[in-house]
């Protein structure tokens, strides 16, 4: 019931604010309306925290006035009884992309451009920062009703295109006004990602390990420029610095990306807010410790269309497990006390928000903890907690009212106030006719049920157990209905229209198919909770589809850890030790594995409290090392400029990748992740062990040697596809490793002079090199090229470590000796391209006879599980001893890596990277048992078995999950069958 204490209507609430004071009034008188609002009787939650019952809510001029259970109420004020109902603050999005335009890609396809497109701003396209959202923002009226309707009061809007994207813009979804009174902060944040502006076709960064790079250069080049070292202009660095003070909101994605956002900003001592992706539940610990606050999606997946066991095998367990598991991210974080809020980013429509968020719900997350995820906390992100996030006396009259809890999924939203405006999103003070009814009409009873929100009803309705197909619409306490006539040839219809009365009864009149009039009136029979009840009871057996959560594994896949394995103390007994040292192979030996070392090697070992495994009739070596990998990696190549000295594979080791396990199962305890061969310099590596369950930081060796990729060749020079890069032919690689070089040296010399300089990511890596602090790995096939790399080094004083691929090494071998550089190839690989058909499968034996430290690598990630079979093909091809065969795997890919002094052998006081093989290593009937590395067991045959038919039995629950969803009604998604890419050297 609504009391007029003055002759106003109730939209007309407030406001001193309708114009600016100092504009023209021209379109009628200048009076200022001062009256109040206040909404009487209503539960208030101020804060997520605070909460008045039976209050009153006292709103002017769009902002609050009081609340509170004994607030004065002035005389001028229009008063709302809101008996029965609740108010809640409205939502924040700080997320969003609403009224700016999504940038379009420009017509002409993408023709290869390696410079800058502009002038006065930075040498890179995608780094935009001078951007602001304010200056093409236009309001949207439609997509403002679907927020609104969704509870939300105001957005965060960005220009979502580029790395670097300028400035956001707080926008209150204000229908009523002009931008005068609805941005509320025309500078609010500045956004990042590592995407590239679609605007643009700059090449570079063409991987995300080039755009974490590039923000890092970007980062060091402002602070260049800010101490006023740049005699030039750039627009773009000057915004940057002048947008230092915002909040700084990092589009990531993925769990993943958060933390490779996260590592860039902790390197500037930058605190961004991070957009994640909702898979932040995967590892936990790393995203708390990450201490960054976040902006949550809550997309959840539908469950997958399984009908088709055909296409049903092909999905994976982890992209099954998503649809089990991803409702319960929010819990999960909000256990962990990470601060976050919610957005609408992802969904396909505002209208899906509110089932997800319900989701979520139903999945562990606390409902104070929804309601400051949408409010509170945004509000504090954002620095607007003074003006918007709560209804604390002075902030914006910016709430909601609904019939009661905002998340129960009963609950109807009625109203939601934007800066002391209304939006009706439901009649509050019409009659909820929901539920069952019975009538009689010509003679023939009828039952009828009525549910669903009151602006879009659902009628059901059965005559003689049949049921009629019908429609209704209901407005103003007047139902119009439209259902079938019992005759099922025809098309006819009977019509009514009816009244509400105070009991929820309809009374009015029928139109029969031949025109015939006759009274109508249907009785109510049952109140709203019973006939919701069947509903309750539907939505509780959805529930029941997802209510089992798979457990999360390490890494959240089918053969992850649900403990990750620790270091145990191991006996191996009566082994065939294969040392890899003076004493070549020991028969009938044992081996201590204590404290993640090797501790004793010999015969009839004892030690106390050690696990025996009985190795008779097997063989024990040390683990495989590949010195030329592309796994575990989420990009390989950064091709966008002709050297990518400043990337580095680290940023992107992907610790989710199955080749992992499949490398341990077939006995890699050490790999070199290589960068590609895009380009003649190309970038660092990483030198990780594949441990499986842990994070992708803690794959890496610690304190490893510094490697870097170089490459020579048909890559480099864009032989097999079109690019207008330089260099174009062999002799331009040459001049690219001089002018680099020469600049090194310079940019080096200016470093030691004590003269201001500035810091390039790019130089510094190269200096590395001339100063033997970095080791090349360099990918190289024709001798002729070789050679001129080699005479390149000699020139600047360094060494090239590794001639990798060099298929025709077997050409310059007593070069490649003279020069002290080692050799990683293949056994037989041949004639895959053009500058490989002089290869020949002795290759690796010529060059270990001549003397050179020689190793076996796959580059592949199949061809890395039989590495020991790979190895055994130059016993066969050039009389290589097996000792020695075995060494091209193991020790000496280790010497190449400069590690041999913790693994590639079985030694006292060695990394305990050992395997189990079931038969002789250098044959194809053997199986790695046990693969270990530093004393721990990350691969067993037995616990593989097992693992195979635990699998299996998830797969099928699951499945039987995802069919009970279908049936129970809710929504599924095809399938698509996803085929893993095998990153090669010439990965894009």
């Amino acid at each position: 019931m609504i009391k007029t204490v003055l002759t106003f209507m109730t939209f007309v609430c407030s406001f001193s604010m309708l114009a600016q004071d100092y504009f023209p009034k021209n379109d009628g008188v200048a009076t200022k309306n001062t009256n109040y609002t206040a909404i009487t009787n209503a539960k208030i939650y101020v804060t997520p925290t605070q909460v008045i019952e039976k209050g009153t809510l006292l709103i002017k001029d769009g902002k609050v006035v009081a609340s509170g259970t004994s607030v004065s109420i002035p005389k001028n004020s229009t008063q709302i009884d809101a008996s029965g109902k609740s108010i809640y603050p409205s939502f924040i999005d700080m997320y969003s992309d609403f009224g700016v335009e999504k940038p379009k890609r420009p017509a002409g396809g993408r023709s290869s451009q390696y410079d800058a497109s502009r002038s006065g701003y930075y040498w890179n396209d995608h780094i935009m920062p001078e951007n602001n959202a304010i200056d093409q923002f236009k309001y949207d009226s439609k997509k403002a009703e679907d927020l609104i309707k969704a509870g939300f009061g105001v957005v965060n809007t960005h220009i979502q295109d580029g790395i670097v994207r300028g400035t956001g813009t707080l926008v209150a979804l204000n229908s009523n006004d002009d931008n005068a009174m609805r941005i509320l902060d025309a500078k609010s944040a500045q956004y990042l990602s590592f995407s590239k502006s679609v605007k643009s076709n700059q090449a570079y960064p063409s991987s995300i390990m080039g755009s974490m790079a590039l923000l890092r250069q970007l980062y060091y080049d402002a602070d260049w420029y800010a101490k006023g070292n740049i005699t030039t202009k750039d627009l773009s660095i000057e915004a940057l610095n002048n947008n230092k003070s915002l909040v700084q909101i990092f589009e990531a994605g993925s769990r993943a990306n958060n933390l490779r956002a996260d590592k860039v900003g902790d390197l500037f001592n930058i605190q961004y807010v991070i957009v994640g992706g909702g898979d932040e539940y995967e590892r936990m610990d790393e995203i708390k410790a990450m201490n960054a606050p976040m902006i949550i999606p809550i997309n959840f997946p539908d469950a997958y269309d399984v009908e088709n066991a055909f296409l049903a095998s092909t999905l994976s367990v982890h992209d099954m497990r998503a649809w089990n598991q991803k409702p319960t991210n929010p819990k999960l974080l909000a256990e962990n006390n990470i601060t976050f809020a919610f957005t609408t980013h992802d969904l396909k429509s505002a209208k899906e928000f509110k089932s997800n968020l319900l989701k979520a719900i139903e999945a562990g997350l606390s409902k104070e903890k929804a309601l400051e995820a949408l409010t509170t906390i945004p509000a504090q992100l954002l620095g607007k907690s003074d003006k918007i996030g709560s209804l604390r006396n002075g902030n914006y009259a910016n709430f909601l009212i609904t019939s009661g809890d905002i998340f129960d999924k009963k609950t109807t939203l009625y109203e939601n106030w934007v800066q002391g405006y209304k939006n009706t999103i439901e009649n509050s003070g019409i009659v909820d006719i929901t539920g069952k009814y019975e009538f009689t009409l010509a003679g023939e009873a009828y039952e009828m049920t009525l549910s669903g929100e009151l602006s879009k009803m659902k009628a059901e309705i059965t005559a003689n157990d049949k049921k009629r197909g019908s429609k209704i619409a209901y407005a103003d306490d007047w139902v119009n209905l439209t259902f079938t006539t019992q005759d099922s040839t025809k098309q006819e219809f009977v019509r009514v229209i009816a009244n509400v009365d105070a009991n929820k009864n309809l009374t009015g009149r029928a139109i029969l198919p031949t025109g015939a009039e006759m009274g109508f009136y249907a009785k109510h029979s049952e109140s709203k909770k019973d006939a919701t009840s069947k509903k309750e009871d539907s939505d509780e057996d959805k529930k029941d589809a997802v209510a089992t959560v798979s457990p999360i594994t390490f890494p959240n896949n089918g053969y992850g850890f649900e403990t990750l394995p620790k270091t145990e103390t191991l006996l191996f007994t009566n082994a065939t030790v294969w040392t890899n040292e003076k004493d070549g192979i020991l028969e009938n030996t044992d081996v201590l594995i204590k404290n993640g070392k090797i501790a004793k090697i010999g015969k009839n070992l004892t030690e106390r409290g050690a696990t025996s495994i009985d190795a008779t009739g097997k063989h024990l070596t040390a683990g495989i090392i590949d010195e030329h990998s592309h796994i575990a990696a989420a990009s390989i190549n950064e091709g966008g400029q002709n050297s990518s000295a400043e990337v580095t594979i680290e940023d992107v080791l992907d610790d989710t990748d199955i080749n992992l396990y499949r490398n341990l199962a077939g006995g890699v305890t050490s790999i070199q992740i290589l960068h590609g061969s895009a380009n003649p310099i190309g970038g660092r590596s990483a030198i990780i062990k594949p441990k499986w369950g842990h994070a992708a930081k803690d794959l890496i060796i610690s304190n490893s040697p510094k490697y870097i990729k170089f490459a020579l060749g048909e890559n480099v020079k864009q032989s097999n596809w079109s690019g207008g890069r330089f260099p174009q032919t062999r002799m331009g690689v040459e001049q690219v490793y001089v002018d680099y070089f020469t600049r090194a040296k310079e940019y080096e010399a200016l470093k030691k002079s004590g003269k201001p300089y500035r810091k390039d990511i790019e130089m510094e890596t190269l200096v590395e090199i001339l100063n033997g602090e970095r080791f090349i790995s360099c990918h190289s096939y024709v001798q002729s090229e070789i050679n001129m790399f080699m005479k390149v080094a000699d020139q600047f004083n360094f060494r090239i470590n590794t001639f990798t691929h060099i298929l025709e090494g077997y050409k310059v071998a007593d070069k490649m000796l003279e020069h002290g550089v080692g050799g990683s190839t293949f056994a037989d690989w041949w004639s895959y391209k053009y500058e490989v058909n002089d290869a020949i499968p002795y290759n690796a034996a010529i060059m270990h006879d001549v003397g050179i430290t020689v190793a076996i690598n796959s580059d592949d990630g199949e061809m890395s599980r039989r590495l020991n079979q790979e190895a055994a093909k130059t016993v066969k091809y050039g009389g290589v001893s097996e000792e020695e065969a075995w060494k091209f795997v193991t020790l000496n890919p280790a010497k190449l890596l400069h590690i041999d002094d913790r693994v590639g052998s079985i030694k006292v006081g060695k990394d305990a990277d050992v395997v189990l093989w079931t038969d002789h290593p250098l044959s194809i009937y053997a199986k790695a048992e046990k693969t270990l590395i530093e004393g721990v067991t990350y691969f067993d045959l037995k616990r593989d078995e097992m693992m195979r038919a635990q699998i299996k039995q998830e797969r099928n629950e699951l499945i039987n999950d995802m069919l009970q969803a279908k049936n129970k009604g809710l929504k599924t998604q095809p399938i698509k069958k996803k085929e893993k890419e095998m990153f090669h050297c010439d990965s894009e």
